[in-house]
Order: structure tokens, then C-alpha cells, then sequence
């Protein structure tokens, strides 16, 4: 996608859960999300207005497990 941001000197931040790590970095509007465990892979990207809309959704619970209808 052009003229999406590249990341290069973002500053990360991960989120880990028993070894497994997400990562999020902002650059000029944009959210960039990728794999802790390879940081020279492919970084998903959002507009801030998407990011803002997952954000609320989860803090509404809309991504709860049971609500999802996912077995643990």
C-alpha cells in the first residue's frame, strides 16, 4: 500500500502472554502491529480511526472469548 508508513525507528511495544508477543508501534498517524517473535516480518497497519474502533470494541468485551462462542 503506498505511502504507508515503513516503521523504521518506531518505537515498539510489546504485550506478552506466556512467551507469546504482540507488538505496537505509532508513525505519523498510523498504527503498526507485528509478531514479537520476528520483528523483521510483516506489520499489520491501521489508520488511527481503525485503531480507535478495535480498541473501544475490545474494551466493550466484543472480542471476549465466550461471547465469541470460542472453547478454552
Amino acid at each position: 500500500m503506498a505511502g504507508l508508513p515503513a516503521f523504521q525507528g518506531a518505537k515498539w511495544h510489546a504485550a506478552c502472554n506466556n512467551g507469546s508477543c504482540v507488538e505496537v508501534a505509532f508513525d505519523d498517524g498510523w498504527v503498526g502491529v507485528r509478531d514479537g517473535k520476528d520483528d523483521g516480518g510483516p506489520i499489520l497497519v491501521y489508520s488511527g480511526a481503525e485503531w480507535r474502533s478495535f480498541i473501544d470494541a475490545a474494551k466493550a468485551g466484543r472480542f471476549d472469548l465466550d461471547r465469541l462462542g470460542a472453547e478454552v
